[in-house]
């Protein structure tokens, strides 16, 4: 028995997905953490300023000096102009305040990342997981249909489908989280795979039990923290391709603002030599919170026993 048990524990160490998934995972624990999390300093950190943004995006429009379209000083109009009182970030191109465009652009920006993300995982998780159980021939066929949609180059994709149907703020959430519900579906039906073949679960059959059990009383608690951690990750890759589209004009529109169209639209600051704040700043704010996540997302990983790897 002694050595039945510390074969499997050494089977489960270190676990490469199959089907070329790219997916590694150093531990795969065998319940669903109990353990309370403690933050580490860097995790401190990074919570901190995720919540701050995440504060800033729900409360901006009433937290903001003035409205994203208003001008500060109406009867000085002045594009680039320097911080002072009344325009504490300087204004943009337009003349229009930069603190309070940065902090109505934080709500777009992470409101259709935040909430792509969730789509990407709804679609990725269900049809991850549901790979996982299903017959060999209907795995291969979903698999292969997900390898095709990945292949494809990422930004490119995104400005085809943006380009071909126009970008609002649906058509932005709904096609960040079909595109990345591609590498999620990897990862769930990765680790599916995995614990489907695991004693517990083998003994869960035996006792007769149905799939939906097994999977919202196996799969799922032994799933939870790795997906848990990617969703951090893929969050940040979401922000990025958001911004990435604004910044290419097909985005968020003008004059709407969000993160990535600001740094589009003051870029004019760099060659004029004027105030670069309209530009560094929701440049900044993108570095700041993806930067935070990763801290928040690395202290998590480490806190559930491993470190969660992804080949992108």
């Amino acid at each position: 028995m002694t050595t039945s048990n510390n074969a499997t524990s050494a089977q489960t160490k270190h676990f490469v997905a199959p089907y070329d998934a790219g997916v590694s995972f150093d531990e795969l624990p065998d319940a669903a953490p109990t353990a309370r999390y403690k933050p580490s300093w860097t995790g401190w950190i990074g919570i901190v300023v995720v919540s701050f943004w995440v504060f800033i995006a729900i409360f901006g429009p009433w937290l903001a000096p003035m409205g994203e379209n208003e001008l500060p000083f109406p009867d000085d109009y002045s594009e680039f102009q320097l911080p002072r009182p009344g325009a504490w970030l300087g204004t943009d191109e337009s003349d229009r305040d930069v603190l309070s465009r940065l902090m109505y652009g934080a709500g777009r920006t992470i409101g259709i990342s935040f909430m792509a993300t969730l789509l990407a995982y709804f679609i990725g998780v269900v049809l991850g997981i549901g790979a996982a159980i299903s017959t060999p021939r209907v795995d291969m066929i979903v698999s292969r249909i997900n390898d095709a949609f990945l292949s494809l180059p990422t930004i490119m994709l995104g400005l085809v489908v943006v380009a071909a149907v126009g970008s609002s703020i649906p058509v932005l959430i709904i096609t960040a989280g079909v595109i990345y519900a591609t590498v999620v579906f990897r990862l769930a039906r990765a680790l599916g795979q995995e614990i489907m073949v695991m004693d517990f679960v083998e003994a869960a059959r035996v006792r007769g039990e149905g799939r939906w059990w097994i999977i919202t009383r196996e799969i799922w608690p032994n799933a939870a923290m790795p997906l848990l951690t990617d969703f951090g990750l893929r969050l940040i890759y979401v922000i990025l391709f958001i911004s990435s589209l604004s910044f290419l004009g097909l985005g968020v529109q003008p004059p709407q603002a969000d993160w990535g169209s600001m740094v589009r639209e003051n870029l004019g600051a760099l060659s004029y030599g004027a105030s670069v704040i309209p530009v560094v700043a929701p440049a900044l704010a993108i570095a700041t919170l993806t930067v935070a996540i990763n801290l928040v997302v690395d202290d998590l990983s480490a806190h559930s026993g491993g470190k969660l790897s992804k080949r992108l």
